[in-house]
């Protein structure tokens, strides 16, 4: 799964400016939630297959991990219900269905897929709920997509 990770980021990293990779992380405090979105296309055909990805360059995939602050390490990946909504620039809502993928080296992410337009923009807000903590993290990011 890390090689899905690795992939997905460094997909995006080809794909968007420099700006737009500046956020593709927000600390809070204990935490750090990582996200990114785009064309599954991009995700190379065995990875897509491996995890049930449907690629397309009109689908696109929001990809969301959580992990816990550990000193002299990268962190460690906590479980969290995630939810995820994504409004484009008409207004038109859409709840995305997340889902939690695993790999056996323990890592642990929430992906949902949905169809997107050539030039699309959404604006997406992430609720990631943490066990035992009050209050559920806010991710807020906006992301253009483009299928031709």
């Amino acid at each position: 799964m890390k090689q899905l990770l690795l992939t997905l980021t460094l997909l995006a990293a080809l794909v968007f400016s420099g700006s737009t990779l500046a956020q593709q992380s927000q600390d809070f405090g204990n935490y750090v939630v990582h996200y990114n979105a785009l064309n599954t296309n991009l995700i190379p055909p065995q990875v897509a297959q491996g995890y049930g990805i449907k690629r397309s360059s009109s689908r696109a995939l929001l990809n969301v991990t959580i992990l816990k602050k550990v000193m002299d390490t990268p962190g460690t990946p906590v479980p969290a219900l995630v939810t995820a909504g994504a409004t484009n620039l008409t207004g038109q809502m859409r709840e995305l269905e997340m889902r939690e993928l695993k790999d056996s080296e323990g890592a642990i992410y929430y992906v949902a897929e949905f169809p997107v337009h050539n030039l699309e923009t959404y604006r997406f807000e992430v609720a990631v709920a943490i066990e035992g903590e009050e209050e559920p993290l806010m991710v807020r990011f906006t992301q253009q997509f483009y299928t031709e």
